[in-house]
């Protein structure tokens, strides 16, 4: 297996927040400041195969991360995602979830979000 990324970084102990089974850090490619990914300290490629304490342990997190963001940039909104296998757009096999502050006029029309994976299909309110 070649090396992860994300268990080399969770290795240096260079994270933000952390708990037993999870660990939270800004994404290296940000879409927003303060764009931060929370994964599991266990190596698991797939999300939906953690067990029920990390899984939960992640989304603990994640409710971490976004008070946080909430203090420190006060956002008008999110987006929460993960990609789960390379069908999805996963890209580094490591379990995470993206948490993205988003503001008011960060982009021309927000409507549909994550919906826009797919982007033939984003835009329901089109299609009659």
């Amino acid at each position: 297996m070649d090396k992860c990324r994300f268990c080399e970084r969770m290795s240096t102990g260079d994270f933000d927040f952390a708990n037993a089974h999870a660990v939270a850090f800004p994404d290296s490619f940000p879409l927003s400041e303060g764009h931060t990914l929370v994964i599991p300290r266990i190596h698991e490629p797939d999300l939906f195969d953690l067990d029920a304490a990390t899984r939960s342990a992640v989304w603990e997190l994640v409710d971490t991360v976004q008070a946080h963001l909430v203090g420190t940039l006060a956002p008008d909104g999110f987006n929460i995602g993960a990609n789960v296998r390379p069908a999805a757009g996963q890209t580094i096999p490591h379990a995470h979830v993206h948490v993205i502050p988003r503001n008011s006029g960060d982009v021309t029309d927000p409507r549909g979000g994550v919906r826009w994976v797919i982007p033939d299909r984003a835009p329901y309110w089109n299609q009659g």
